[in-house]
C-alpha cells in the first residue's frame, strides 16, 4: 500500500514539482559553433519539440535548423559531440544512445593513458542522440539567411598564427623562394611591471641550408658505411676461403701420412 500512496501524493499535491522535473527533462543547451568566424554560444531550448528532431541521429549527421526558429532558417549544422545530463561525453563509433563501459587504450578518443601501455575502463555516452542528452555540440556548415548574434556576426581573432612552413605559405600565398622567417605571425606579451615583449613559435619543416647539409651529410654517412661493410665482408669471406683451403691441405697431408705409414707396416 506505502507506495501506491506515495505515487497518488505525488500526483495530486505536487504538480508544481512535478512539471518543473518534465521541464528539466526537456531542457537542452546547443553548443553551436561557425569555424569561418572562431565565434561559438550556448543556446538553452526549453521547447522539447524544437530537439527532437535531432533524436536518433548520430554524430557527425547534418541537420538542418529550420525548426529552431526564423532566426536559424536555411541553416544546415553538423553534429559533433555532445555530453549527458552527468557529464559523461558522447563516443564516435559506439551505436547506441545509453551508456556503455569500454576498456581504452592509448590511441582511443576520450582517454590519456597515464603510463606506457596502460588500459582503464570508463563510462562513455554512444553517438546517437536522444533526450537524455544535457548539451549537444552543433557546428554550422551552410550559413543561412540571418546572422546569428554573437556566432555569425563577429569574428574572435586567431591567438595563435601557423606553425608548420607549408602552412605559413599557404597562408601568406608565398613561393619557395620567399624566407617563410619573415612572415611568422608573433605576439606580444604585456606583463605588469615588465617591459613588453614578443614571441613567435619554432617553425616546423622549415627546409633550411644547414638541414640540406645535415641531410647530404647523413648520406654520405649511410654510402661509407654500406662500402665498409662490403669490403668488410670481401675481406672476411677472403680469409675464409684461405682458411678454408689450409684446412683441406692439412687434411690431406694427414691422410697421406696415414696412407704410407699403412703400407711400411703392410710390407714389413
Amino acid at each position: 500500500l506505502f507506495p501506491t500512496v506515495g505515487v497518488y501524493q505525488w500526483q495530486i499535491f505536487a504538480p508544481k514539482q512535478r512539471h518543473s522535473q518534465l521541464l528539466e527533462l526537456a531542457k537542452m543547451k546547443l553548443n553551436i559553433s561557425y569555424p569561418a568566424t572562431g565565434c561559438q554560444k550556448v543556446i538553452e531550448i526549453e521547447d522539447e519539440r524544437k530537439v527532437r528532431p535531432f533524436y536518433d541521429k548520430r554524430i557527425s549527421a547534418e541537420v538542418e535548423g529550420d525548426f529552431l526558429g526564423d532566426a536559424f532558417k536555411g541553416y544546415v549544422f553538423r553534429i559533433s559531440g555532445g555530453n549527458d545530463k552527468q557529464g559523461f561525453s558522447m563516443k564516435q563509433g559506439v551505436l547506441t544512445n545509453n551508456r556503455v563501459r569500454l576498456l581504452l587504450a592509448k590511441g582511443h578518443t576520450l582517454y590519456r593513458p597515464r603510463r606506457t601501455g596502460e588500459r582503464k575502463r570508463k563510462s562513455v555516452r554512444g553517438c546517437i542522440v536522444d533526450s537524455n542528452l544535457s548539451v549537444l555540440n552543433l557546428v554550422v556548415v551552410k550559413k543561412g539567411e540571418a546572422d546569428l548574434p554573437g556566432i555569425t556576426d563577429t569574428t574572435a581573432p586567431r591567438r595563435l598564427g601557423p606553425k608548420r612552413a607549408s602552412r605559413i605559405r599557404k597562408l601568406f600565398k608565398l613561393s619557395k623562394d620567399d624566407d617563410v622567417r619573415q612572415y611568422v605571425i608573433k605576439r606580444k606579451v604585456e606583463k605588469e611591471g615588465k617591459k613588453p615583449y614578443f614571441k613567435a613559435p619554432k617553425i616546423q619543416r622549415l627546409v633550411t641550408p644547414q638541414r640540406l647539409q645535415r641531410k647530404r651529410h647523413e648520406k654520405a654517412l649511410k654510402v661509407r658505411g654500406a662500402q665498409k661493410s662490403r669490403e668488410e665482408a670481401a675481406a672476411y669471406a677472403k680469409v675464409l676461403a684461405q682458411r678454408t683451403k689450409e684446412s683441406r691441405s692439412r687434411r690431406a697431408s694427414m691422410s697421406q701420412k696415414r696412407r704410407s705409414s699403412r703400407l711400411s707396416e703392410s710390407s714389413a
